[in-house]
């Protein structure tokens, strides 16, 4: 009991909905529909053709072709192994890291797998609570922390309630610009795995359609993922299995498949044509659907004659069989009680492959409650909800990666896609890496997981790839040890894979001054024009008792924005040079394709530059204060080398 009155509106909207439920879409009427319903004549609906649309959807137009000028700061003592890994770890809004990363990562991730918000109706999420935002409004409110540096749910999330007028487009509109900046990221025979439960299914199939094309649909996989039926409904419905939308970027995409059990095909005959089996020739049809494949099958040597199973026939029409038993490729029993079977040679197998099922089996992937008991096992407790089992995520890995492959999941959440990575590297010798985002969102403070110390859900992601890591390592200490002992080795060659480590990376406003010539006033020219000579902004890492501490974060997160906006990988190969008789150096990147120089210039430093032979060179401004002279032939002698030289 509410205290209030019976909404008058509401009761006859419901009234109208049980008669016409085609005509109410999220709460309001489509009058169109409920004209077209009741039988109006010459009706035309506005712009009538097949399209997906909803409330809001020419925002999600603009938030995904809003430039960002973020980056991604290195934070190397939250990292493993930080100058060699190659796996990586995002801490930050997943919608602008993903604009972050097209230029360096467009057209390199071969699988996406992400687990996004289901919109049941009591999670939260990021969409525009106005569909008048302005772009400044939006950058505000993602920009809204409170005093600990942590996002705010209160500007930053939003309950999707089923009450909202826009309860489905608010969902859409978060999921489109994230799905295609993503689809830009994959490879041309890259794979997306987006996990959903019946809520939005049918909404996010037809949203992947139009992004992805149709054609590029591989698969709907269903997962049983609930061990025992749920009682707690009134009607005792217990929806028990998700699901798994499978696209493609293109139709170069395939799953490795299951290898096929050879070792039944055997040659006790000696046969000249190789190893065989013997195969069932009963087949699948009545005599009604299929008369051609109801007949007898006489074996000429015993005059034998073999009658169909009559509620399936054979497989093969008489003329084959006619053909196989002249190729003595049919198996006669000894008694007329038998039935003939057929002689498949290994030889004529099409594929040693069987197709990926589009159902997960239970005793391959696990459970929900898997997922939960995985991750209680690493921390001794439950701090994140329902997290999916390993062998769920490695099977997808799996199936669509090769050695050397990127993996993204810009929902990562536990962190569950990191682990499954690494441990299935463990398992086949692989070298994958991975790229994890997620959302410094705050955990709720009467949580366990926020007394625990993990203020945030990238605190727990982070903690559980480093214990992850541990764990493959202290079990690879063991087999060695155990090897050893077995076989009185001096050494063992260790099957675990050499990059157990991982970068971490924090969203983070540009390292230099915005140029906006679109905004120059009278009053503000003079300081445009100081941005102009000197972009580099000033105290980029404050806070830092030691100045030393202070200056080389400052350089490393310039360092690491140049890179990713040069189009090279956060995890390319960086060399501090320092060139002999002077005191500057010089950051190469990606074996010297790439170099940065961000400290002092004078003609020994270009020189060595030049003779490094790099692709691309890129130097501060700032570097040439006062010598216009050396700028002016630092950019010939690039040139005359056919260098991509420029100054920030």
């Amino acid at each position: 009991m509410t205290g209030e009155s019976l909404d008058i509106l509401q009761d006859q909207l419901e009234k109208l909905k049980q008669l016409f439920p085609e005509t109410i879409t999220e709460g309001k009427i489509d009058w169109e529909k409920l004209q077209a319903t009741l039988g109006k004549e010459n009706i035309e609906f506005w712009n009538e053709r097949y399209v997906m649309n909803w409330a809001g959807k020419t925002v999600a137009f603009k938030v995904l072709q809003q430039s960002t000028t973020a980056t991604l700061k290195p934070v190397p003592e939250e990292s493993i192994n930080f100058n060699t890994t190659e796996n990586v770890y995002i801490e930050g809004e997943n919608l602008e890291v993903l604009k972050v990363l097209q230029k360096a990562y467009y057209g390199k991730i071969k699988c996406i797998i992400i687990d996004p918000p289901y919109n049941t109706g009591n999670d939260s999420f990021i969409y525009p609570d106005s569909f008048k935002e302005s772009k400044e409004e939006y950058r505000k409110r993602i920009g809204e922390k409170d005093e600990d540096g942590y996002l705010m749910k209160d500007g930053f999330f939003h309950k999707n309630s089923k009450d909202s007028g826009h309860y489905h487009s608010n969902w859409l509109s978060m999921m489109y610009p994230r799905l295609f900046l993503a689809k830009n990221l994959l490879r041309d025979d890259g794979v997306i795995f987006v996990h959903i439960d019946d809520n939005e299914v049918h909404n996010l199939r037809l949203l992947m359609s139009e992004i992805f094309g149709e054609e590029n649909f591989v698969l709907n996989i269903i997962w049983h993922r609930r061990q025992n039926a749920d009682n707690r409904n009134e009607n005792f419905a217990s929806t028990d299995h998700e699901y798994i939308l499978v696209y493609s970027k293109n139709t170069n995409f395939s799953f490795k498949g299951k290898e096929i059990d050879i070792t039944k095909y055997k040659n006790p005959d000696n046969d000249d044509r190789g190893p065989w089996a013997s195969i069932d020739l009963s087949g699948l049809a009545t005599k009604d659907q299929r008369p051609n494949l109801h007949y007898n099958i006489v074996d000429l040597k015993t005059g034998f004659s073999f009658p169909p199973n009559p509620l399936r026939g054979w497989s093969k029409s008489k003329e084959n069989v006619l053909k196989m038993i002249e190729n003595k490729e049919i198996l006669f029993p000894a008694t007329p009680t038998g039935r003939p079977r057929q002689k498949k040679f290994l030889k004529d197998l099409l594929s040693r492959q069987t197709g990926f099922s589009s159902i997960l089996k239970k005793e391959e992937v696990g459970y929900t409650t898997n997922g939960t008991q995985e991750f209680s096992e690493l921390f001794e407790s439950r701090y994140f909800p329902f997290p999916k089992p390993v062998n769920l995520v490695k099977k997808l890995i799996q199936q669509s990666t090769k050695e050397q492959d990127i993996v993204l999941d810009f929902f990562s959440g536990s962190g569950t896609t990191a682990q499954a990575k690494l441990e299935l590297n463990k398992e086949d010798g692989g070298n994958r890496k991975f790229i994890l985002v997620q959302l410094p969102e705050k955990c709720d403070e009467e949580s366990e997981a926020f007394k625990a110390g993990y203020k945030t859900i990238a605190d727990i992601g982070k903690e559980r790839i480093r214990r992850v890591i541990k764990k493959l390592q202290t079990e690879d200490e063991e087999t060695k040890k155990k090897k050893e002992s077995e076989l009185q080795l001096t050494t063992y060659n260790s099957q675990l894979t050499t990059d157990l480590g991982f970068k971490v990376f924090k969203l983070s406003s540009s390292n230099f001054k915005i140029w906006r010539g679109d905004e120059i006033t009278e009053e503000n020219l003079e300081t445009q024009l100081e941005m102009f000579v000197n972009p580099v902004k000033e105290n980029l890492s404050a806070g830092f008792s030691d100045r030393s501490v202070e200056e080389a974060s400052a350089k490393a997160d310039m360092l690491y924005e140049l890179i990713l906006k040069a189009g090279y990988l956060l995890t390319d190969k960086v060399v501090l040079r320092q060139v002999q008789d002077t005191e500057g150096n010089y950051y190469s990147v990606n074996d010297g394709e790439l170099i940065i120089a961000l400290e002092e210039m004078n003609q020994k430093l270009i020189d060595a530059i030049i003779s490094a032979k790099p692709k691309k060179v890129i130097m501060l401004d700032k570097l040439f204060t006062g010598n216009d002279q050396l700028k002016t032939n630092t950019v010939l002698q690039m040139r005359d080398a056919e260098i991509d030289f420029k100054t920030i």
